[in-house]
C-alpha cells in the first residue's frame, strides 16, 4: 500500500474508484473533471502513477486486502465503484470489503451473468454492464438513422433526439402529430447549441433541428418509422 486518504476539507463527496483500467480511469477522470474529490486505487503501480496528477489522490492498494483498505481510510469515502471486470475474485472481494467497511454506496461492474448474481447477493447498490449498455445504445442509434441519441429513464420511458427529416422542414412544431398520433411529449427543439420551442410553443422546424421527445420505446419507434 502507498499512502492514505487525505482529508477532504470542503466536504465534497468523496468517490473511490477501485481499478484504474480503461473503464475505471475514464469514470475517475470524468468525476474529477466535474469537481469531485476522487481517489483512484489499483494494485498496479504504473496505472496509479499514470493518473496521480489527474485525480485528487491515487493509491497503490490491493482491494482484496481489507486491512489495507481500512488503513488507507477508504471507509470514509461516500461512494465506491468497483471497476474491475476481468478478475472475478478481486472484484467480488473488493465489493465485500467495501460493504464491510461501511461505504454508504457501492457500485460494481459485472462482466457475466454469474458475476452479476454474486454481486446481487452481496447487495451491491447498483451493478453495471458497460460493454452491454454501450452496445445496446449504439444498436438503437444505428437501427434508426433519425435517432441521434437517447436516454433511458426507466419504466420503459426514454428521451430521444430525432433529426428533423426533410418532410418536416418548415412545419410548425404544433402541427407535428407526436402527441395525438403517437402519445409522445415534446420537450423542445435543439438548433445547434440553442434550445427553443417547448411543448405547444410557436416554433417552425428547420434543417438539422433536433426534436427532443419523451415517451415509451414502442411509441417512439412508431413515430420514427412514420418519419422515414
Amino acid at each position: 500500500m502507498l499512502g492514505a486518504i487525505r482529508k477532504n476539507p470542503d466536504r465534497r463527496q468523496t468517490f473511490v474508484i477501485v481499478g484504474l483500467g480503461n473503464f475505471g480511469s475514464t469514470v475517475a477522470k470524468e468525476l474529477s473533471r466535474f469537481g469531485n474529490h476522487v481517489i483512484g486505487i489499483d494494485s498496479n503501480e504504473a496505472r496509479v502513477s499514470q493518473y496521480a496528477d489527474e485525480l485528487s489522490q491515487a493509491l497503490i492498494i490491493d482491494a482484496r486486502d481489507d486491512l489495507a483498505l481500512r488503513q488507507a481510510g477508504i471507509a470514509d469515502c461516500d461512494v465506491a465503484l468497483v471497476a474491475m471486470g476481468s478478475d472475478l475474485e478481486a472484484s467480488i472481494l473488493a465489493a465485500i470489503n467495501l460493504k464491510t467497511l461501511g461505504v454508504p454506496v457501492v457500485w460494481a461492474k459485472a462482466t457475466t451473468k454469474t458475476h452479476h448474481r454474486i454481486l446481487s447477493k452481496l447487495k451491491v447498490d447498483r451493478i453495471i454492464h458497460p460493454e452491454v449498455d454501450v452496445g445496446m445504445h449504439i444498436a438503437q442509434v444505428l437501427h434508426n438513422p433519425l435517432v441521434r441519441d437517447y436516454v433511458s429513464l426507466g419504466n420503459g420511458y426514454h428521451v430521444v433526439n430525432f433529426k428533423i427529416p426533410r418532410s418536416l422542414e418548415g412545419k410548425a412544431l404544433v402541427d407535428i402529430p407526436y402527441a395525438a398520433g403517437h402519445n409522445l411529449r415534446c420537450i423542445g427543439v435543439m438548433r445547434g447549441t440553442e434550445f427553443l420551442g417547448q411543448d405547444g410553443s410557436d416554433c417552425t422546424l428547420a434543417q438539422d433541428d433536433l426534436l427532443i421527445l419523451l415517451g415509451k420505446r414502442s411509441d417512439l419507434r412508431n413515430f420514427a418509422a412514420s418519419l422515414s
